[in-house]
């Protein structure tokens, strides 16, 4: 059985750890003038400099040494052969056959999935060029102008980041709307400015038993059919789904030729480079969204094939695994300098958390070593001015991705070079520091703070759908070092079903549940006792309550 705490390995980390434990970074740099081109790495328009890490050559070596004596190379093959790593759902993992471009079968159970893959592709490309192009028209025979996207976690989060970072590229006649809070305000918020004539949701759930995304749905839908007294036959032209549950999402009213389907085996986090990308796909046009498919199916092959030590995702695994286990790093930070990839960091937060927030390995024991970081962020130069402050001189250890795009827009150049050299910058001051002279006092910086950079040539699709699967095969080498599943959700799936439970009980003094909860659910069934109408319209659904509401609607 792979034990990792009691390998050699590392314990051959922990002794480093103690021995360079007052090394300096900077120290790298003066012992080795050629730090810079040892430690960076280009793969097609992205370039990863990790120069600037508390990393010695022994240390790089013995983690290499980590990544060769775990599970990662076999479980990288059974990933992308379609053998089932999910082992606790029973399922393969495979969002990279949703962008293989090449010609190799993905076998599941016997039988290539590519077929299938390329025939969903072909249905969503037919779709997008009708809706791009205005020849699919509402029920009043006017072109959609305004979509929007009804989904939440993953099925929300990726299309919304890619959507909002590929701005340029969108359609000049039509605008993109994301809603996935369950919060009545966000629904209101978005629906006011909207014209049902020329409005298409996108109902998103994978298996369409989603309770925030239903509620939405239903609320979208009554509002639809108040505004614009629209025929029932008609409603099919304003609603499409993106689900697994054909069934359901036609009992919601939404016509068959319009259920994009996925599969079970691409799991919601990893799931925008599936039908669930149709709002990016809409925006900025199937071609593009191929583009995107392809930046990510590059670095899937540099990922397979790639030496270990010249292998990007490994080597931003590596050093995270160096930071969080050895070093005693709780957080990461990542930083885009770069206004479009504002959501980029809520977007890596779910993918990292969701996927490696584990504490039992693959065969249900405990770990005894920290696992998946906390991941936050937000763009550089706002976070200058917010909490740089706490890295730069505060008593926490958190190591930072920086990322940019090296890209001049026409008339901001002024804008772009400040941009650039504050991120510079920051880099350069977290490492060095400011000690004035080795004095500690209220002005000092200790520096020694370590990060990773990250630049693009361009902000493109072809860039962006790289740098996102560079995140997801960090994540996912990660997970196979530390031995766990990074693909379930069990803590997810707790929320949900105790949510269900007390929507179900508000109205009982159940002894299921603790003072602190009964306390609670009192004062919220005496508010909506108060206010019926509020009640009837809004208070927390059930499935079955909204199957219910589906079939009267």
């Amino acid at each position: 059985m792979y034990t990792l705490s009691s390998s050699v390995t590392w314990n051959k980390l922990e002794q480093l750890a103690q021995q360079t434990e007052n090394d300096r970074i900077s120290d790298y740099f003066s012992a080795d003038s050629d730090r810079f081109n040892k430690m960076s790495l280009q793969l097609g328009s992205l370039f990863l400099d990790y120069s600037k890490n508390r990393l010695s050559d022994d240390i790089f070596k013995t983690l290499i040494k980590l990544a060769e004596h775990s599970p990662l190379r076999q479980r990288q093959a059974q990933m992308f052969s379609g053998d089932i790593i999910n082992v606790t759902e029973k399922r393969p993992v495979l969002h990279t056959a949703l962008r293989n471009r090449g010609d190799e079968p993905v076998v599941v159970n016997g039988q290539d999935v590519m077929p299938e893959i390329r025939a969903g592709l072909k249905k969503l490309q037919a779709f997008t060029d009708q809706v791009r192009s205005g020849e699919w028209k509402g029920y009043s025979d006017k072109r959609i102008r305004n979509v929007v996207n009804i989904g939440i976690g993953g099925s929300d989060l990726g299309p919304n980041m890619v959507c909002r970072a590929l701005l340029p590229y969108q359609h000049p006649e039509m605008k993109f709307h994301f809603i996935s809070n369950v919060d009545g305000q966000h629904i209101k918020k978005i629906l006011k400015g909207l014209d049902p004539e020329t409005t298409l949701f996108i109902v998103s759930t994978k298996t369409f038993s989603t309770q925030e995304t239903l509620l939405n749905a239903n609320t979208a839908k009554q509002w639809f059919l108040a505004q614009s007294n629209c025929p029932g036959a008609d409603l099919g032209k304003h609603f499409v789904a993106v689900s697994t549950n054909k069934a359901a999402a036609m009992e919601f009213g939404v016509s068959e030729h319009c259920i994009f389907e996925f599969w079970a085996w691409v799991g919601g986090r990893y799931s925008l480079w599936s039908s669930i990308g149709l709002p990016i796909a809409l925006s900025i046009g199937y071609d593009r969204f191929i583009e995107l498919l392809e930046g990510a199916f590059e670095m899937d092959q540099h990922f397979l094939h790639a030496p270990l030590d010249q292998n990007m995702p490994v080597i931003l695994a590596l050093i995270g695994i160096w930071y969080i286990n050895f070093l005693g790093a709780e957080t990461q930070a990542v930083i885009p300098y770069d206004q479009a990839l504002h959501q980029l960091p809520a977007f890596l937060q779910q993918l990292d958390m969701e996927s490696n927030g584990k504490s039992v390995d693959m065969e249900g024991n405990p770990v005894d070593y920290a696992t998946g970081p906390i991941v936050w962020g937000q763009t550089g130069s706002n976070g200058q001015h917010a909490f740089f402050q706490l890295l730069h001189q505060g008593t926490r250890f958190v190591p930072i991705d920086f990322i940019a795009s090296l890209q001049v827009d026409e008339g901001t150049e002024a804008h772009h070079f400040a941009l650039l050299t504050n991120m510079l910058a920051q880099a350069n001051a977290f490492m060095n520091g400011d000690t004035k002279d080795n004095r500690q006092d209220f002005a000092s910086c200790p520096g020694n703070r370590p990060s990773n950079v990250l630049l693009m040539d361009q902000l493109n699709p072809h860039n962006l759908g790289a740098l996102i699967a560079l995140y997801e095969h960090k994540v996912f080498v990660q997970g196979a070092i530390w031995n766990i599943n990074s693909f379930d959700q069990w803590g997810v799936q707790l929320g949900k079903r105790l949510a269900t439970e007390i929507s179900r009980n508000i109205e009982s003094k159940s002894a299921d549940y603790d003072a602190s909860t009964q306390g609670l659910m009192q004062m919220v069934k005496q508010h909506f006792a108060r206010k019926p109408a509020a009640a009837k319209s809004n208070a927390p659904v059930t499935p079955q309550a909204t199957a219910k509401q589906t079939k009267t609607a």
